[in-house]
């Protein structure tokens, strides 16, 4: 047979190969993630806190009764083959809402079974788990954002793909884990951190408004005052949050001693805030002087040839039409704050960093975790929150690709 033929009959089967799989991107990570729960540790088993675990991939625990586990996979799989629809969608969807609660519920179960063997066992979750779980949230999230929702639906759909593993959460069923005894025997500690950490936000959002609105406002009035303006917040965000932190030990300590009775330190929430804030500057100003920037030049005119004054222009025309834009420097600006807050610790701010830190030094993996995974879902949150508050904003729109 010449090269020719056998050529066009390879074509001809990869072109059939391609065909078969309709939905590439939930085949790639189907493929992840069985390689995650063949190879990598799926939990953790250690005899006691102080000691370190051996690892126990997912394979090594599926069997039995337990076998079921093996069926969300397998009904993946089919949607990976399946004829494109909604119904497949929103059944990938589902099916990988029951993952993410299955390998929970299992790593609880495996918790519960260690602790029966022997009081003192700690399981902890390995990287197999977390990684198992992000590849099943990206495969309900490629799934909703396939169905076309718009961005408010989407919101909650993502949030009820959550509600089987909050509840199994709730429900005391991974109480076992050793991420969950590390809470319960520091809850006060946690709750205090978890209130520190978002003084810490609120106290550095204000006065980053406050500074960084007018400041927006001027560099869109006058280019001159925006290059060096951009050019010192840029210089800002270079410096790294540990030496900007130190950087502002010494002064404040030297302010303390001037003003003794006005309770500044050098260490702790001031110099946490003052920082924070610092880097908080750029996107806040950059978000309003590039939303100011592109408000069409006609609304401008018809508001000035109604008679609006250069106040009533701002407030009425220029601030609403920019709104979005600056909705989205703040969404930046508040992600950036509550993972930058961690670090803050180091000073003695306090907050979820102070966990992390312990953990850290104690070479404690789950109370670093038990620091970490709060900051995660913090920021989603109020990622969320605000992409919603800028979707209102700018009114109704295809906002499918938010």
């Amino acid at each position: 047979m010449s090269a020719a033929p056998v050529a066009a009959l390879a074509i001809g089967q990869d072109s059939r190969a391609e065909a078969l799989v309709r939905n590439r991107v939930l085949l790639l990570l189907w493929l992840a993630a069985l390689a995650a729960a063949l190879v990598l540790a799926f939990v953790s088993v250690a005899p006691n806190r102080l000691t370190t675990g051996v690892g126990v991939p997912l394979r090594d625990l599926v069997s039995g009764r337990t076998g079921w586990l093996w069926l969300p996979a397998v009904l993946l799989l089919v949607a990976v083959f399946a004829p494109t629809s909604c119904w497949n969608h929103a059944g990938v969807a589902i099916t990988a809402s029951m993952l993410l609660a299955g390998l929970a519920w299992f790593a609880g179960r495996e918790a519960v079974v260690q602790s029966g063997l022997s009081s003192l066992a700690r399981v902890s979750v390995g990287g197999g788990f977390w990684i198992l779980m992000l590849l099943a949230w990206l495969a309900a999230a490629d799934a909703l954002q396939r169905l076309g929702l718009a961005l408010a639906w989407r919101s909650v759909a993502h949030a009820a793909v959550w509600l089987p593993l909050l509840g199994l959460l709730l429900s005391g069923g991974l109480d076992g884990l050793s991420l969950l005894k590390e809470y319960d025997n520091r809850q006060n500690v946690f709750n205090a951190a978890g209130l520190r950490h978002l003084q810490i936000v609120a106290a550095t959002l204000l006065p980053a408004l406050l500074i960084g609105l007018p400041l927006g406002v001027a560099a869109a009035r006058t280019p001159a005052f925006a290059r060096p303006l951009f050019g010192v917040l840029n210089i800002i965000q270079t410096v790294p949050s540990i030496a900007l932190f130190a950087l502002l030990i010494a002064p404040l300590a030297a302010l303390a001693e001037t003003l003794p009775g006005w309770g500044i330190q050098g260490i702790g929430l001031l110099p946490a805030v003052i920082a924070l804030t610092l880097y908080a500057l750029l996107p806040i100003v950059h978000g309003t002087a590039s939303g100011l920037a592109q408000v069409p030049a006609a609304a401008v005119e018809a508001a000035v040839g109604m008679g609006m004054t250069r106040r009533q222009l701002f407030w009425r025309v220029e601030l609403p039409l920019a709104l979005p834009v600056l909705l989205s420097g703040l969404r930046v600006t508040t992600v950036q704050v509550i993972g930058l807050a961690v670090v803050a610790a180091l000073i003695g701010a306090g907050g979820f960093g102070a966990l992390v830190f312990q953990g850290l030094a104690s070479s404690a993996l789950d109370l670093v975790l038990l620091g970490v995974l709060p900051v995660v879902a913090l920021a989603v949150v109020a990622d969320a929150v605000l992409a919603l508050s800028a979707a209102a904003v700018e009114g109704p729109r295809d906002d499918r690709a938010a």
